[in-house]
């Protein structure tokens, strides 16, 4: 079954409720956290991309996945979380690898 246009758009009060929840939710164990919200296609959906200077990203995953999954399956809607390292992070540890 398809997603309704308005669980895939910014501009429902749903959504962005739901992307301001997540944010707290990350903000609140990782306060320096910076995000982008972008449109995605693989699923089609919202893309809250997490920007967080740690070592492990599983770690602020545990944070909004319980969250994360209500929001997608009980109120059906097309938003995922994708937290990333700061690239300073990732060149510093691939530089220590060679």
């Amino acid at each position: 079954m398809p997603m309704s246009a308005e669980h895939l758009t910014l501009d429902t009060p749903h959504m962005q409720a739901a992307i301001m929840e997540l944010q707290n939710l990350i903000k609140q164990h990782y306060p320096n956290t910076t995000f982008e919200v972008v449109h995605g296609d693989d699923p089609t959906g919202i893309y809250v991309l997490a920007t967080v200077d740690v070592e492990d990203t599983e770690a602020v995953m545990d944070v909004y996945i319980d969250r994360l999954l209500e929001l997608q399956i009980d109120a059906g809607l097309a938003v995922y979380v994708v937290p990333v390292r700061p690239l300073a992070r990732v060149l510093a540890s691939a530089g220590s690898n060679f």
